[in-house]
Parts: C-alpha cells; structure tokens; sequence
C-alpha cells in the first residue's frame, strides 16, 4: 500500500489543457501591451511632429484639394502629406521618415532623430507641391532656348520636307520625259536610212 501511495502523483503538479490556454493567452495579452505602447510612442512622436508643422498646414490654401495632413491608425501609424508622401517612425521607434512614393520606388526625402530636419523638409516639400501647381493651373510655359531653337529648327526642316519630295519628283519626271522624247527621234532616224519612204514624213 505504502509503494502504491508513493507513485500517484499528486493532483497539484497535473498539467491540464486550461492551465496552458491561460498561460498562452497571458503571453499574447502581454505581446499585445507592447505593440500597442509601441504604437502609442509612434503616433505620440508623430503628433508632436504635426504640432510642430501646425503654422505651415494653416498656411496652405483650403482650396487646394493635394494634401491631407492626417495621423492614420493601423499598427504603423503614419503623418501624411499627401497622397504620395507621408512621415513614419522608424525601428527604433525614435526616428523620423519622411519617404515618398515615386515610379522608381519609394525614396527617403528626410531621415532624422530631431522634429525640426524634419519639418523643415516637410515644409520645402509643400511649397514646391503648390508652386508645381500653380504654374500648372496657370499654364506656365519657360522652354530653354536651346530647346525653343531645336524646335524651331526641326518645324523648318519638316516643312522643307514636302516641297524637296515635290522638286525631286518633277526634276525625275522631266528626265523621264526627255529620255522619252531622245529615243523615239533616235527610232525614227533609224527608221528613216533603213526605209527611205519614211523620209518625207520626217521632213519639215
């Protein structure tokens, strides 16, 4: 009896199947704890940084449907600019991004620990944004000269085009003809000393 009682384990030290769900979901609860205080310093540095930009985003003209100048939720939260550009924290949670979105790939504009690098870049980039736009809705046109002689050069040469085509062909054509002309005199002389009654034809 002695021996059997020794070899039952005691109902403390079983390890049932609800136990390991609680530990499991603990651990996931704390995982979680971290990515969201990970994401709240994220959106937490952005906001500062859109403080900063606040007197620049006042500044841009409310009709001017380009940019955005929102924090967006998810678990990268992102300052965007517009549709194209926007600002992020990196890895390490502490440095800022400023990237945009081109044919090419995506391109770093900015890359800084500091908000004002930062700002200032933001803030050179929404002015040649709205620069670009204005001389676009302006019809702004500035050719280089080089450009404006080469292409006042090749209209010229495109309209000297035809007129040479039409020269050559009429300069082919009457070289046609006099060949033409050359060869039946040269028959009917031929013809002539051959048949000698052809002669009073040929004579004036």
């Amino acid at each position: 009896m002695s021996e059997a009682g020794q070899n039952v384990a005691p109902i403390s030290n079983v390890r049932r199947l609800s136990d390991a769900v609680r530990e499991m979901k603990n651990a996931a609860a704390d995982r979680e704890d971290v990515v969201v205080e990970m994401r709240e310093a994220s959106r937490t540095r952005l906001e500062l940084l859109a403080q900063e930009l606040e007197p620049v985003f006042t500044d841009v003209p409310e009709d001017d449907p380009a940019f955005d100048f929102v924090i967006s939720s998810g678990e990268q939260p992102r300052l965007w600019i517009d549709a194209v550009a926007h600002v992020t924290m990196g890895r390490d949670r502490r440095t800022y991004r400023f990237l945009r979105d081109t044919r090419l790939g995506r391109v770093v504009l900015a890359e800084s620990s500091e908000i004002k690098p930062v700002a200032d870049q933001v803030t050179r980039y929404i002015a040649e944004r709205i620069v670009e736009r204005q001389r676009i809705v302006e019809g702004e046109v500035e050719p280089l000269p080089r450009r404006a002689e080469a292409a006042r050069a090749e209209e010229a040469s495109s309209d000297a085009k035809p007129r040479s085509m039409w020269k050559a062909f009429f300069g082919g054509l009457l070289l046609v003809i006099a060949g033409g002309v050359v060869g039946v005199a040269a028959v009917l002389l031929f013809l002539s000393d051959r048949f000698p009654e052809l002669q009073q034809y040929l004579q004036p």
